[in-house]
């Protein structure tokens, strides 16, 4: 998958928001995040700039120096929250959602409003970090990837 321009943000590939609301997780990130390990993810609205939703698991936000997110928060620590109910906790909103075995996540249509996206929206799915991967819906990432010589995968 490329790297739009050198040491800038690796790229998984494109994923279209399907009119059932369906998001399919390309493979790639799948894997290097083990994302479907757990059948439920975490998605936590993402940057202004790049809008969209974060997306991770319990085993690698946990352990990590965000875990405080999840141990001041009991209701998504231990998935009493409805799913796709998004609590706010310090200028972002998390919420938990299941996950296919084969990497699709379903967002309702409260989600959607809730992150100012819909069906028929192109997202690029961007590494972030080693906790969680950027769905992205907007901004300059975007642009570039609309601009981009290569091929970056759809899923």
């Amino acid at each position: 998958m490329p790297q739009m321009n050198k040491g800038g943000k690796f790229i998984f590939g494109k994923s279209m928001i399907r009119e059932n609301g369906t998001v399919q997780i390309p493979a790639q990130a799948m894997e290097e995040y083990q994302i479907t390990s757990e059948k439920r993810v975490y998605l936590f609205t993402g940057s202004r700039s790049t809008g969209g939703f974060c997306v991770t698991r319990k085993g690698l936000l946990a352990p990590s120096k965000l875990g405080h997110i999840l141990t001041e928060n009991d209701s998504l620590q231990n998935y009493r929250s409805r799913p796709g109910e998004f609590i706010k906790y310090k200028g972002r909103s998390y919420c938990w959602a299941g996950i296919s075995e084969t990497g699709q996540i379903s967002l309702t249509d409260e989600m959607l409003d809730f992150l100012q996206i819909q069906p028929g929206v192109q997202l690029l799915c961007i590494r972030s970090s080693d906790i969680a991967f950027t769905m992205g819906a907007k901004g300059p990432l975007l642009e570039r990837a609309e601009n981009y010589a290569g091929e970056i995968p759809a899923f």
